[in-house]
């Protein structure tokens, strides 16, 4: 059993205050598990996302069982100056951001075509401007401090450039890349950089029976989530550059690259 909470206390004893973590996509699915995670460990809270009621039940939720603070915060992410608004309410409300969870994300399979052009540019943000200017605004803090933690959420989809998710594969292997580069430039302030890079995990994304999933849970095909925010957690306390667990991550990759630009043409037909 991995125990956040020592890791929690420790923080708390040496710089004799506590600990708060800003997590975006906290409302629903592995957004869920980091808060509910680092809560377990006693750690205050700041959960930010666009779903407002599942937001401030979680953050009610969180408090009971908890007793740790909770902020909730209702914003949509692909706004611009979202980074620089969520900024500006940590200052002004004098909340000092010590683990920062970029996790908001979202997913469609599809070409792209006039139809879907608004849903590219929301992930664009979503995915890229939006994490890294919120890296650049809190890592500045956390450089000051000599202290913190930065998780960026990519995939194993980064390493795979594939037809009807050409955005999503793009924009996670820019977040593979830009938290690669940014672990260096942090690392001699104390500030810790961590890349997750998920396989195949058990939520409702992928649209299988749960029996299909339970089966691929089994097999060691497929993670759980909970298994998985471990893994990230665990690696971000350790300052990890890059957490990818599962054999999925190992041997898909480089299995699928092997394959003939002709099958994927003739793959991409059949399923478009």
């Amino acid at each position: 059993m991995i125990s956040f909470k020592k890791k929690i206390d420790k923080l708390k004893s040496q710089y004799n205050r506590e600990i708060t973590a800003l997590i975006t996509g906290a409302s629903s699915g592995m957004g869920l598990l980091y808060a509910t995670r680092l809560a377990e460990a006693g750690c205050n809270l700041m959960i930010v996302s666009n779903q407002e009621k599942e937001l401030n039940e979680l953050a009610m939720s969180l408090h009971k069982d908890y007793g740790v603070n909770v902020i909730a915060r209702y914003q949509d992410l692909s706004h611009d100056d979202a980074a620089q608004q969520l900024f500006d309410y940590c200052k002004k409300e004098n909340v000092i951001i010590d683990i920062l969870i970029n996790n908001a994300g979202m997913f469609f399979f599809h070409e792209l075509d006039n139809e879907y052009n608004s849903k590219m540019e929301l992930m664009l943000k979503l995915h890229i401007m939006t994490p890294v200017r919120m890296c650049r605004l809190f890592g500045d803090d956390m450089k000051k401090r000599g202290f913190g933690f930065i998780v960026l959420v990519s995939s194993m989809a980064a390493r795979l450039p594939f037809p009807g998710i050409t955005t999503y594969s793009a924009t996670k292997a820019y977040l593979r890349s830009f938290g690669k580069s940014f672990y260096y430039e942090m690392r001699d302030y104390g500030v810790g950089v961590t890349t997750v890079c998920p396989g195949a995990i058990a939520t409702p994304l992928y649209k299988l029976s749960p029996k299909l999933l339970k089966l691929g849970v089994n097999i060691g095909l497929i993670g759980t989530p909970d298994w998985l925010v471990k893994k990230a957690l665990k690696g971000m306390f350790r300052k990890r550059m890059i957490v990818a667990p599962g054999a999925m991550n190992v041997y898909l990759p480089p299995l699928l690259g092997l394959l003939p630009k002709s099958l994927v043409n003739f793959i991409w037909r059949k399923i478009k």
